[in-house]
């Protein structure tokens, strides 16, 4: 009977298994791909209408206050001219000549007597009157007007945009009421002038109320539409004249965005031919301090990146499967031995001294076998990141109890080990370091068919890192496979050809337990004195990195790291060389 599966741990965001659950897609907002021609088009448009929009406000206010102001200034200048003629005309004909040019008068004498001439101002709120309508309306007969700059010239109801000022019309009229003053025997020092003025004003009239030296009070009003009227005719023009303006730059800001945009298309061409195979293409900027150079710059550096990153994955594919080749290969041989001779055994009844030669050959078949599988298991782990065992380790006492080992397993190599004076201690892993001199020692073995002479030496002569340098008097290592060797299940021919060639994962594995270490080793041409094949490897002198041992131990290996002598250190000479 077939159990239920067990439905995916999703409430609680992991694996059943114990990995994580990949966040939906749904979880990571997109980009925005709305357009940047449209976007920057749009934006330059917006702000040009508020530009226009702004000047077209201030220009308003400016012009307003302008035209307003010259209204109230021809006011004053009538009510001046006026002024001037209290005394020397009568009122009723001063009223009359003050009407005569659209305006609404009102003299009141010093003692409350009002004279009262031309249009009310509500019937100038109404609108201008005609031509020849009221009394008095004879233009420039009326005695007022008499400038060529006057400000009412050209304008029947009197609030025309003339250029004329004040100054003029009222030295005319002041001039004049001068001769009236000086026919009647009166002084100019008795000419009556405006004390005080008081401006009332709306959109449609403006009213000028000015109080005279003799205690009258002249109260002149005319009409100001014509300045609403001016201002909503610029309005007008501003709005036509902007809109044309956005039109006319939205054509052209289209095909300045085109054109400054145009790499960015080229980019995009790029992109997709490349999405297509062609690998190699590249935008290669003439300039990189732009914005676009910029941009081109990383589009090109995240090309190689990614480029280089395939390239590394396809030369990993094939390194693995060569791996895989080579190490069925290399398990294949042990296994076929094992199974030729278990089925010899079995099948054929045989003596006793060809069982046990059958027997041995399936225990060293087996122990080859395992050897391999040891080697890549332990290949494996120093690929996810082996975990060592860090301790002051003295490397010179290290590497005579390595040799000595090597001695009783290869009776028949010279070995020779070099050390310098006092110990040299370093913070690693002793096991593993031990492992690594003993790959470079079986490696040289092979090299020199087992008879042969292999010389180790520790050289102390910096103070960052010690190295061990193994050499043998061997053929050597060609200059082209000096990194070839340190791949996996890579042999020489020579290797191939001795008896007991390995399967060539011991340099590899030397190599990744070195670099595991915080240092390398690495296949060095041969030297005076050094011939054959001369690896070298070098450990970093970081007593800082224990992460075991006792306290005794971590103070002797500082202590030997400033240079002071310990207790354990035994005397010795400059050199010491050990030979069988």
């Amino acid at each position: 009977m077939r159990r239920p599966r067990r439905p995916a741990a999703l409430s609680t965001g992991h694996h059943p298994r114990g990995g994580a659950v990949p966040a939906p897609e749904t979880a990571t907002p997109g980009l925005r791909t709305g357009s940047l021609r449209v976007r920057t088009v749009v934006a330059v448009l917006l702000l040009l209408a508020v530009l226009l929009a702004a000047l077209a406000v201030t220009v308003e206010l400016t012009l307003g206050q302008r035209l307003r102001a010259q209204v109230v200034d021809r006011l004053s200048d009538r009510a001046a001219a006026a002024a001037a003629l209290v005394g020397t005309v009568d009122g009723d004909e001063l009223a009359d000549r003050l009407s005569a040019q659209g305006l609404s008068v009102v003299i009141r004498d010093a003692d409350g007597d009002a004279i009262v001439a031309g249009p009310s101002p509500d019937q100038l709120r109404e609108g201008p009157p005609s031509l020849g309508d009221g009394p008095g309306r004879g233009g420039p007969a009326s005695g007022l007007d008499v400038g060529p700059g006057g400000a009412g010239a050209g304008s029947p109801d009197g609030t025309g945009t003339g250029t004329g000022t004040g100054t003029d019309e009222t030295g005319t009229d002041s001039s004049s009421g001068t001769d009236a003053g000086d026919a009647t025997g009166t002084s100019s020092s008795d000419a009556v002038t405006v004390t005080s003025s008081e401006v009332r004003s709306d959109d449609e009239v403006t009213t000028l109320v000015s109080q005279l030296s003799d205690g009258s009070t002249i109260t002149l009003t005319t009409d100001s539409r014509s300045v609403g009227e001016t201002l909503v005719q610029l309005r007008w023009v501003m709005i036509g004249a902007s809109a044309a303006f956005l039109l006319i730059a939205a054509v052209g800001l289209a095909l300045v965005v085109r054109a400054t945009l145009r790499p960015l298309d080229r980019m995009t061409g790029v992109a997709r031919s490349i999405a297509h195979g062609d690998r190699g293409r590249r935008l290669r900027p003439a300039r990189r301090d732009t914005e676009i150079g910029r941009v081109a710059v990383a589009f090109d550096e995240m090309l190689d990146g990614v480029e280089g990153a395939e390239r590394a994955a396809l030369d990993a594919e094939t390194r693995v499967r060569a791996f895989v080749s080579d190490a069925a290969h290399e398990l294949r041989t042990p296994v076929a031995g094992m199974r030729a001779a278990a089925d010899t055994l079995v099948r054929s009844p045989g003596t006793a001294d060809e069982r046990e030669r059958l027997a041995t050959h399936v225990v060293r078949e087996a122990e080859r076998a395992s050897r391999l599988i040891d080697d890549m298991l332990l290949m494996a782990r120093v690929d996810q990141g082996i975990s060592l065992d860090v301790a002051p380790v003295d490397l010179g006492a290290s590497l005579l109890a390595d040799v000595e080992r090597q001695r009783l397993r290869r009776p028949s190599l010279d070995l020779r080990v070099l050390l310098p004076d006092g110990p040299v201690v370093v913070a690693a892993d002793a096991g593993r370091v031990s492992q690594i001199v003993g790959n470079l020692v079986d490696n040289a073995a092979r090299a020199t068919g087992g008879s042969g002479r292999v010389t180790i030496w520790l050289d102390a002569s910096r103070t960052d890192e010690v190295a061990v340098l193994v050499s043998d008097d061997g053929p050597g290592v060609p200059e082209r496979d000096r990194e070839r060797v340190f791949d996996r299940l890579v042999r020489l021919d020579e290797a191939r050809r001795s008896g007991d060639g390995g399967a060539g994962l011991g340099l590899p594995i030397a190599r990744g337990l070195a670099r595991a270490h915080g240092g390398d080793l690495v296949c060095e041409p041969p030297g005076v004195g050094r011939p054959g094949a001369v690896f070298r490897l070098t450990l970093p002198v970081t007593v800082s990195a224990v992460r075991a041992g006792s306290e005794a131990a971590a103070a002797g290996a500082a202590a030997a790291a400033a240079g002071a002598p310990t207790a354990a250190a035994a005397p010795a000479p400059e050199l010491r060389r050990t030979a069988h």
